[in-house]
């Protein structure tokens, strides 16, 4: 058998028998430009995160921050996905410093990472900063393939949940 590649075709020339002979010809594989841009879950940039006094720690306030610029990779192909991020949490003594928090996020953007775990990693890295009463991080991705993702992941401290 004799493969030669030209272009982006793939020629493969093979013997049936002593005297048939067949050409086969077929789309070589292009590589995935995407995917080779695709950065491991250790470059979202924890140490960027700062949290900050809350002087109302019994006060049952509730936080909000919502992003519509969410953005990460799926780690098989390197297409974006992009998402409206919600994360809502009772503070204890902590308050997460809301530049950080873009910075932290933003982190995201060449990292892959499933859809599903990128809501769990957000809650664990913010619940190890503020030990908040209870947080709960939720994402909604834009449709890709006929399919949209809406995962939530949450923590309370007096149900050890996540």
């Amino acid at each position: 058998t004799v493969a030669s590649v030209s272009g982006v075709l793939l020629l493969t020339a093979g013997k049936y028998s002593a005297d048939n002979w067949y050409i086969r010809c077929e789309r070589a594989a292009k590589p995935n430009r995407q995917a080779e841009r695709v950065t491991a879950e250790d470059a979202i940039d924890i140490a960027v995160l700062e949290a900050i006094p809350f002087d109302y720690p019994d006060s049952a306030t509730e936080v909000f921050y919502e992003t519509d610029e969410f953005t990460s990779v799926c780690p098989w192909t390197g297409l974006p996905d992009f998402a409206h991020l919600i994360i809502r949490y009772l503070p204890d003594k902590s308050l997460v410093e809301l530049k950080s928090l873009k910075y932290y996020l933003t982190s995201y953007r060449n990292v892959g990472i499933l859809q599903e775990h990128a809501v769990n990693r957000i809650l664990q890295d913010l619940v190890q900063l503020l030990a908040p009463v209870s947080m709960m991080v939720e994402s909604e991705y834009r449709e890709r393939g006929g399919i949209k993702t809406r995962a939530i992941a949450r923590y309370d401290r007096n149900n050890k949940s996540k």
